[in-house]
């Protein structure tokens, strides 16, 4: 093709009446000047057009008109063809559509269609390769499949080959199907058996041996040639089980946790690492698949893939209780320190002895134990004498700090032996006032059960400690007090002696001192009740009133409203002010979907004095974001004898189906309880309850699992 025909009509085309990520689309003639003529700045072009046309897989209106000019400069097959293939395919790919026709992207690729099939047959490999792949992402079942078909038959080469059936398989499911069934055996060359592998799984053919050897014979499998552009192509047993665990039937799990068995339990290490890659997506998409596999993965606990998969089943994994409580007594301290950290969560009662015997060197092990978002470690009086000698040793860090003062506080009354250190430290964090308070809110109390004493040894065992208490109690007051300025320790020091003074002081400041700061000291307010009288004027002062307010700002907005309700019950001045923040949020919901949440929770506190905001709540159920906490919000609120608990009950559902707010959804459904929901209904939280799906799918990752299973019991429940 001439060069002048590649960009024939270029300057005359109205750019400046499309647009792209960026705005008008005026740069573009000057981008496809640069990638046609190639030379030092195509590169550079190339670049900005998938940055502006196909920005972060979004197309545009100037992305269906700057098609039939990167199909000219392909089909000229210049320098840069293969990376304009790339576009075009990634273009024609997307279902990501800014503002245009659906598919009119798409549809623009395959009115070219003619013009880049001849490249199928072009010298190079990898023109070859990127044309079949092109094609394949156009989905077109009219002119695509002949040509695709035609070059199947005459290219020598098994990887192009293998790119040629996947796309055949996006164009003509039925006939690629009919080509892979033949291409299973082992003397097929490995890519080409993973393409028939691929093809078969999209087109839903039964699992059978044939498939199970192939599968196995082509570990490890992620260095083959074919298709370097896919997911399904970089990690191809990840692939394979991901699809068999989705078509949802016993035989396809099973299907899938038979072929991840047996690559967990092959001699190469290589094939193992890939095996625990797709064991770690089965856990999270199967409920069945720990009791499944776990078995095959214990034994590999001492590398790091393993190890990491196991600290994410926590007590789903217990069967490797014993493989990692052996590799925690191993000479390697920090391979002994990953598999205590695994052992933590996995089983925290057998960890905690051997934690305390090295605490000092097992700071992976600490960081479990200490994980602000895990279940409380239990208490062992070993490990708190541990604990109670490294937070006075000198040089510790804020992180391993934050750890020790963390277990203290979850151990509350049975840590007051640690209160001498709690105090030495407090002066450089303040999160220790949370611990002392805790530690020193009541005396350690006898375990009965554990000895038998008379009632006279009892009573006076208990008048002892009483006065121990009281002057710990004190000494623990007085500290507190010294770091009353902050109001992290002034709440401790309120919780720990009911004393006011300093709490109220603490929270003034907060107030005047802006959004952030504003919002804990208003929950402080909240919490001092009528005592916080005096408060109130300058709680109202720090009302927000800015049209486009951020996030900080309303989130003070919501403490202050409870807290006018908590101090004085002013619920009108609070329905006001939460009335304010949904509609001001009303137009951007999703940027503030937290807030709407925590102003919805805040006026379930209110109860019926709460009823000017029913509406606002009520347009709330069709989203499942907000629904879950809508529901709560309007089973407070409303009269009892008008609400309609099965609508409450189907948005709550609708969300946890949806996966708007499942721990939300979970709390509403427990309120609303069984009888407020239809047969039917009660089968849809039946299959939440108890299908091999897991419904939570996103967060932490050592944290997914476990709260799966939280949510699974509580359903099971209702």
């Amino acid at each position: 093709m001439h060069p002048d025909d590649v960009l024939a009509g270029l300057d005359a085309h109205p750019w400046a009446d499309v647009s792209h990520a960026y705005g008008p689309a005026e740069d573009l003639p000057d981008l496809l000047r640069a990638l046609a003529e190639g030379g030092e700045d195509a590169e550079e072009a190339i670049s900005e057009l998938y940055s502006c046309i196909l920005h972060q897989g979004t197309v545009y209106s100037a992305s269906v008109d700057a098609v039939p000019y990167l199909a000219r400069i392909a089909a000229a097959a210049g320098p840069g063809t293969a990376e304009v293939l790339r576009l075009l395919g990634g273009l024609a790919e997307s279902d990501d559509e800014w503002e245009i026709a659906p598919g009119a992207v798409r549809a623009a690729v395959v009115t070219r269609i003619p013009l880049l099939i001849p490249l199928l047959t072009h010298q190079d490999a990898d023109i070859r390769l990127l044309t079949a792949w092109t094609l394949g992402r156009t989905r077109d079942a009219e002119t695509a499949p002949a040509a695709l078909r035609t070059r199947w038959t005459a290219e020598p080469d098994p990887g192009i080959r293998a790119e040629i059936l996947v796309a055949l398989g996006r164009v003509d499911l039925p006939g690629a199907a009919a080509e892979a069934r033949a291409l299973l055996g082992a003397t097929t060359p490995t890519p080409l058996r993973l393409a028939a592998l691929l093809v078969a799984l999209d087109a839903a053919e039964p699992w059978t041996d044939a498939h199970h050897e192939a599968a196995l014979g082509l570990l490890p499998a992620r260095e083959l040639t074919v298709g370097r552009y896919g997911m399904h192509h970089r990690d191809p047993l990840h692939a394979i089980v991901d699809n068999l665990l989705h078509r949802g039937t016993d035989a396809d799990r099973e299907s899938a946790f038979a072929l991840l068995d047996a690559a967990l339990r092959d001699g190469r290490p290589e094939v193992r690492t890939e095996a625990l890659a797709a064991a770690d997506h089965a856990c999270h998409l199967s409920r069945g698949a720990p009791r499944r596999l776990v078995p095959a993965i214990a034994p590999l606990a001492a590398a790091f893939p393993a190890a990491s998969l196991l600290g994410k089943l926590g007590p789903a994994a217990a069967e490797a209780a014993p493989v990692l409580a052996e590799l925690a007594a191993q000479a390697d301290e920090e391979a002994a320190d990953q598999a205590l950290a695994v052992l933590v969560r996995v089983a925290p009662r057998q960890a905690a002895p051997l934690l305390a015997e090295n605490l000092d060197r097992r700071p992976r092990a600490l960081d479990a134990a200490g994980d602000f978002q895990a279940p409380a470690f239990p208490f062992d009086p070993a490990l708190l004498a541990a604990v109670r000698t490294r937070l006075a040793a000198d040089g510790l860090g804020n992180n391993e700090t934050a750890d020790l003062v963390h277990l203290l506080r979850q151990w509350g009354p049975q840590a007051a032996a640690a209160l001498p250190e709690l105090y030495a430290v407090l002066p450089r964090f303040l999160y220790a006032a949370t611990a002392i308070s805790a530690a020193a809110a009541a005396a350690p109390q006898a375990e009965r059960e554990q000895v038998q004493r008379d009632r006279a040894e009892v009573d006076r065992v208990e008048r002892d400690r009483a006065e121990v208490d009281r002057a710990e109690r004190d000494r623990a007051g007085a500290v507190l007090r010294d770091f009353g300025g902050s109001l992290m320790a002034a709440r401790a020091h309120h919780d720990l002696t009911g004393e006011t003074d300093l709490l109220l002081d603490a929270v003034a400041e907060g107030l005047a001192a802006g959004p952030r700061d504003g919002a804990e000291a208003a929950q402080a307010a909240a919490a001092l009740g009528p005592a916080a009288a005096g408060l109130v004027p300058a709680l109202r002062a720090a009302v927000s009133e800015d049209a486009e307010p951020t996030t900080p700002q309303l989130d003070r907005d919501i403490a202050i409203a409870t807290a006018l309700w908590q101090i004085d019950g002013d619920t009108g001045g609070a329905v006001t002010i939460l009335a304010s923040v949904l509609d001001r949020t009303a137009g951007n919901q999703l940027w503030y979907r937290w807030t709407v949440i925590r102003a919805i929770r805040a006026a379930a506190l209110l109860g019926q004095a709460a009823r000017p905001l029913v509406p606002r709540l009520e347009g709330l159920l069709a989203d499942p974001e907000k629904a879950p906490a809508a529901v709560l919000a309007l089973l407070a609120v409303t009269d009892p004898a008008a609400v309609d608990r099965g609508r409450l009950a189907e948005a709550a559902l609708h969300a946890a189906e949806t996966g708007g707010d499942i721990p939300g959804a979970c709390e509403a459904l427990q309120a609303l309880g069984a009888t407020a929901l239809s047969t039917h209904q009660r089968l849809r939280v039946a299959d939440l309850a108890e299908n091999d799906g897991r419904i939570v799918r996103s967060g932490l990752a050592n944290g997914i699992i476990r709260e799966d299973e939280r949510l699974r019991a509580l359903l099971a429940a209702i």
